[in-house]
Parts: structure tokens; C-alpha cells; sequence
């Protein structure tokens, strides 16, 4: 019979032949934590190797992602589809073991880890969303939403403030099936840590309102297990601190920095065969160690366990099953398409004029009637980003099945949590800051794009027209950001129509977030005849328009409204000038060439571009013959009228440079 430590050992040596073989990868937190991972993994975690998308299996998340030797050790002892091969072709270009675990990549990997601390903060959003839905759906003798959340982080993880932030509200939250294990190996890629991070890591979690488990063995099976146990019974997010050696087994590295990012070196993977008494060649597993690690046959069985109950459960609450079928599918309802056109056409015979924030605001109370799924929140600016709706529901510990979380300032954890909401699916989060804050969340807004999920990031206050809370407040080269910033959708709407179409594209899309910008001012509502009411969804259509145009004006947002007044002015003087609102650059340029040429002529190589904010990324679209009245600069404090007429947003400044141009 194969023992826990052959198991784990057998994780120590994939990881080594692995990364030898690719010179390259970090071998020392795997074989620090393969006595860790194999208690989850043996007598903890619920999963299915063949269905890795059951909805109610645990979820696993290496936070310290580095370590990914040791996720694909697991997927392929475990009976994933992840073969001897594909640990051969580690961080190989197109392997399925790349240096770091990427979603979608991989069958088995929750989510993209890497940049630390965000994997746990992502696993607080999968915690999350389990309890969200477990109050929304389970009944009386049905739990049909019943897991847990794993999730392994090394000292750089809590070193992140992200840590900081996410945990801080796991524990408000009370997510009693989060549990953390912590790889304290008291080392870093620089050496020892306890000359820069020297926290009390229990007393600071026991802050949070976690419970703790502290100096557990990390080589210790029985140890590991017990405070799994302790864990599992507590009604609060667990950690469990396990003291590890990094590089656990090898000779002269174990212990040390060495250990950590490079290959150990071939004399040193021969004593460490010694140590560990490994007598297999490179990637060779014996059938008997596979047999043992295998976990398709249990994993099977806990899904049809659990499709049994669904089945019992669905004819009971036929309504409710069918609603967490289709919300875990990503599905929308019936009644979408038609309840939104209805909208669309609603607001444009309103011809409301109004802030755009407020319009988004309008929008989502509407959304949220369609779809329970809606899961809102903001980073403590819920009434100045219009994020909350008249019968929004407020998430608290007490009251699980509410659907809108109050984040407090925490921009970064916020978007990483919402990541992670996104990822376990059954949720559609958004979640709510000013544009100029999108850069304390900017690496998981990165994730989220890289990731290719639906996280929605509302953006409010979006440029100078904020005004008088001045340049710290004002966004400058945030949309140019998110605009460079691959499968991201950015929108800026400039009035309701074009705030209705930006809410209902972000809804629908399957892959990759939205950012949906919006402004603080009032806006008035353009007019618009049919063809351009339905060409909005387009990306960019013809809002005002002469016969044989000698220039075009580009223009989102705020600025679209200064881009009428000045074709007003132009159009009296006889100048035939174009007006082009382009809320969403993405979208327009997704559509065929033919419906771009007619919005943008070729021929017509007097473009001027608008839009208060940085200049540069509006190059491409008036070419060499063009101009670009944006803000290079940043802003300044005073009222928002005048701080556009201070840096040249007006009507008279776009006509004199149509002129100039022309």
C-alpha cells in the first residue's frame, strides 16, 4: 500500500523532473507543500476529474502560482486530463502546463494566479458566491449548493495588500467554507523574510475575525488533516498555518532561497532521489502510485450523488431549478432581449437629459428585475456611483441572499473578489468606483481581461468634468488604459440611449470584461432618427451628418454634446461637417469593413478627435491629416464648466480647429 509521504513525494519528483527538464520554474514551494496538498486533495477535496465543471464541486486555488508544479502534480495523479506528456512540455509555448496556472488553459485550474494574493482574494469572491447562492437556492432537506473553497498562499501572498483587503471582509462576511492553508517556509526570492515581513500572521487573521489554526507540522499528514477538520467545523473563514521547509527533501537547497525559482540541478535531484528514497526514473509514476492518487471513481460518485439530489430537488422547486440551471449556464431569460429593446426605446422618446451615472443607475434597477443573478456593489461610493437600486438587498452575514455587497474602500480586493464571483459562475458581479480608482484595482482588472470572464467595472467621475475634487480625482489616461487593455470592452456613453445599449452589450457578452464609464455632470439627450438608434449597439455610428462632409468630428461621452454645438455652428456658416459619437472604439472596430468605411469615410482625411482626456490613443483614428483636442496634461480643480472651457473643451475651440483643419 502506498503511504502518504510516497504520495507526496511523488508530487516532489514530477515537480523537480519538470522544471529540470525545462530549466525553468520554481520547484521549492511544491515540494514544501506536497504533504499539504495531498491531505486536501486524498481526504478533503470533492471534485470530479471528468466533469471539472460540476457546479457543486469544492473549489482549489494556488494563490502563490509560481508553485504550479504542484497544481498540475495534482490534475494528473488525480485523473484530470493531463497527461505524462503534457508535465513533459512544462512552460513549453502551448502546453498545458504553463509556468503559471491560466483558466481555460488547463482542465482543473479555478483561475489565473500569479501576480500574489490575488488568487486569495478571488477564492473570498468564489466563498462568496457559494453562500450567495446556497441562501438563494437550498431548502429544507435540499442543499443543492453546498462546497468549499480552497485556497494555498505562500508569505508573498500576505505580504500583498490585496491579502489585506480581501480577507479583512471574508471575515465581516463570516465565509465559513473558505479555508486557507499557508505555506509559512519563511522564505522569499530575496532570503529569509523576517527581515521585511515579520507580521504576527495568526494574531492579524484572529483581527479579521478568522479562525486560526497555528503552528500546525506542514509535514505532518495527521496534523494537516486535524486542523482541516477544525476548520470545516468552524462557522468562520479558517487559516491554517502550516511551518513547511521549502525545497523539502533536497540536500544542500531545502530551506533556502536556492530552492525557489530555478532548477535544483541535476546532483541535486540525485540526492534529493536519495533523501526521499525515489527510486523512479525521470517522470516515471508506477501504476500502483496512479492508483493510489486516483480520484475519478470517488469524484463520480459525489456528482451523482449530487445530480440524485438535484433531481429530487427540481420537481419540488421546479422554479427555482430551473432558474440556478440557467443562471450557472450563463444563460439569460427569456423575457431579456424584448424587456430591453422595450428600454431602449423607452429612453429615447423620454429624451431625458440627465448624468450619465444616474442613467446607468436607471438601467440597473431594470437589470436587476431581469436577472436574479445581478450581483452589485461599490468600494464605498455606492450613491455617488449609482450602483444600488430601489430594491437592491444588502449582503451581510445575517442576510446571505441579498444581491448588493458593500466593499468598503477597497478597490483592488473588490475587483479581484468580483473575479472570482465571475469564475464560480451563477453571478454576474459589478461592482462600482471613479475612473481615476481604477488604478488601485488595475492588475486584477488586467486578470479579469486575461481571463476572459464577464466582470462588469463601472467607472463614474470619468474626466475633468468632475471638477472641483481636482487632478487627484480626474482621470487622464485611464480610458486610453482600458482601451489598450486586450478583451477588454470600454464604453462611454453620452447620454441615456447610449447608456442603455453600453448596460445591455456588457450583460451579453460571454467573454471578457466591460468597463462602462460614465460621467458625473448632466448630459442632454441627443436626438436620433431609427437607423442611428439601432446602429449605437455598432460601436460608433453618424449622429449628425451633412452632404459630402469636408470633416468629421469624433467624439464620446461629455464632449459629444460640444461636438453638436459645434456642427450647429459650422452647419450656419455652410461647412459640411460629420459628427461621429463613438461610445465604444472596441465594438466598432469588430464591425465589418464596409459599415466602418461608411462612418468613417477614407476620403474624408479631416478627422478631429474629442474627448477630455489623454490625446494619444485618438491618433489612430484621425491619421496624419488629423487633429486630437484631448488633455495631455492633468486636470485642475473648479467647477466642471469651467475647467472644460479652461483646458479648451468648448464649441468654439472644436469649430476653430474644423476650420483651421479644413
Amino acid at each position: 500500500m502506498i503511504s502518504r509521504q510516497e504520495k507526496a513525494d511523488a508530487i516532489r519528483a514530477l515537480t523537480m523532473d519538470a522544471v529540470q527538464k525545462a530549466n525553468s520554474g520554481h520547484p521549492g514551494a511544491p515540494m514544501g507543500m506536497a504533504d499539504i496538498a495531498e491531505v486536501v486533495w486524498t481526504d478533503f477535496l470533492k471534485h470530479n476529474p471528468a466533469n471539472p465543471d460540476w457546479y457543486n464541486r469544492d473549489r482549489f486555488v494556488l494563490s502563490n502560482g509560481h508553485g504550479s508544479m504542484l497544481l498540475y502534480s495534482l490534475l494528473y495523479l488525480s485523473g484530470y486530463d493531463v497527461s505524462i506528456d503534457d508535465i513533459k512540455a512544462f512552460r513549453q509555448l502551448g502546453s498545458k502546463t504553463p509556468g503559471h496556472p491560466e483558466y481555460g488553459d488547463t482542465p482543473g485550474v479555478e483561475t489565473t494566479t500569479g501576480p500574489l494574493g490575488q488568487g486569495l482574494a478571488n477564492a473570498v469572491g468564489m466563498a462568496l458566491a457559494e453562500k450567495v447562492l446556497a441562501a438563494r437556492f437550498n431548502q429544507d432537506d435540499y442543499v443543492v449548493v453546498d462546497h468549499h473553497t480552497y485556497v494555498f498562499v505562500g508569505d508573498g501572498c500576505l505580504m500583498e495588500g490585496v491579502s489585506h483587503e480581501a480577507a479583512s471582509l471574508a471575515g465581516v462576511q463570516k465565509l465559513g467554507k473558505l479555508i486557507c492553508l499557508y505555506d509559512d517556509n519563511g522564505i522569499s526570492i530575496d532570503g529569509e523574510v523576517k527581515d521585511w515581513f515579520a507580521d504576527d500572521t495568526a494574531k492579524r487573521f484572529e483581527a479579521y475575525g478568522w479562525h486560526v489554526v497555528d503552528g500546525v507540522d506542514g509535514h505532518d499528514a495527521e496534523a494537516i488533516a486535524a486542523a482541516v477538520n477544525q476548520a470545516k467545523a468552524s462557522p468562520l473563514p479558517s487559516l491554517i498555518c502550516c511551518k513547511t521547509t521549502i525545497g523539502y527533501g533536497a540536500p544542500t537547497k531545502a530551506g533556502t532561497s536556492s530552492a525557489h525559482g530555478s532548477p535544483l540541478g541535476d546532483d541535486e535531484i540525485s540526492g534529493t532521489r536519495g533523501n526521499l528514497d525515489w527510486k523512479f526514473d525521470p517522470f516515471e509514476i508506477p501504476d500502483e502510485y496512479k492508483e493510489a492518487w486516483d480520484c475519478r471513481q470517488k469524484g463520480a460518485e459525489s456528482e451523482s450523488n449530487w445530480r440524485q439530489q438535484f433531481a429530487e430537488y427540481a420537481p419540488n422547486f421546479p422554479e427555482l431549478a430551473a432558474e440556478f440551471e440557467r443562471s450557472m449556464a450563463g444563460e439569460l431569460p427569456d423575457t431579456w432581449e424584448s424587456r430591453m429593446a422595450e428600454l431602449l426605446r423607452e429612453t429615447a422618446e423620454s429624451a431625458e437629459s440627465k448624468a450619465s451615472r444616474n442613467a446607468s443607475g436607471d438601467v440597473i434597477g431594470v437589470i436587476a428585475s431581469l436577472l436574479p443573478e445581478l450581483l452589485g456593489g461599490s468600494a464605498d461610493l455606492t450613491g455617488s456611483n449609482c450602483t444600488v437600486w430601489d430594491n437592491a438587498q444588502p449582503i451581510a452575514d445575517s442576510s446571505p441572499g441579498g444581491n448588493y455587497f458593500y466593499y468598503g474602500v477597497r478597490e483592488f480586493g473588490m475587483t479581484a473578489i468580483c473575479n472570482g464571483i465571475a469564475l464560480h459562475g451563477g453571478l454576474i458581479p459589478f461592482s462600482g468606483t471613479f475612473l481615476t480608482f481604477m488604478e488601485y484595482g488595475r492588475n486584477a482588472v488586467r486578470m479579469s481581461a486575461l481571463m476572459g470572464i464577464r466582470n462588469i467595472l463601472v467607472y463614474t467621475h470619468d474626466s475633468i468634468g468632475q471638477g472641483e475634487d481636482g487632478p487627484t480625482h480626474q482621470p487622464v489616461e485611464q480610458l486610453s488604459n482600458l482601451r489598450a487593455t486586450p478583451n477588454m470592452s470600454t464604453w462611454r456613453p453620452c447620454d441615456t440611449v447610449e447608456t442603455v445599449v453600453a448596460w445591455k452589450a456588457a450583460i451579453e457578452r460571454q467573454f471578457g470584461p466591460s468597463a462602462l464609464v460614465f460621467s458625473r455632470q448632466g448630459l442632454p439627450c441627443q436626438t436620433r432618427d431609427e437607423t442611428q438608434l439601432n446602429n449605437v449597439a455598432r460601436g460608433a455610428y453618424v449622429l449628425r451628418d451633412a452632404e459630402d462632409p469636408v470633416a468629421i468630428i469624433l467624439a464620446t461621452g461629455s464632449e459629444v454634446e460640444i461636438a453638436v454645438q459645434a456642427y450647429d455652428e459650422l452647419s450656419s456658416e455652410g461647412v459640411a461637417v460629420r459628427v461621429v459619437s463613438m461610445p465604444s472604439a472596441d465594438v466598432f472596430e469588430a464591425q465589418d469593413l464596409g459599415y466602418r468605411d461608411s462612418v468613417l469615410p477614407p476620403s474624408v482625411r479631416s478627422r478631429l478627435a474629442v474627448e477630455a482626456a489623454h490625446p494619444d490613443y485618438w491618433r489612430k483614428w484621425v491619421g496624419l491629416d488629423g487633429d486630437v483636442i484631448g488633455l495631455p496634461s492633468f486636470g485642475a480643480s473648479g467647477p466642471g464648466a469651467q475647467v472644460f472651457e479652461h483646458f479648451g473643451f468648448t464649441s468654439g475651440a472644436v469649430a476653430a480647429a474644423v476650420r483651421e483643419m479644413i
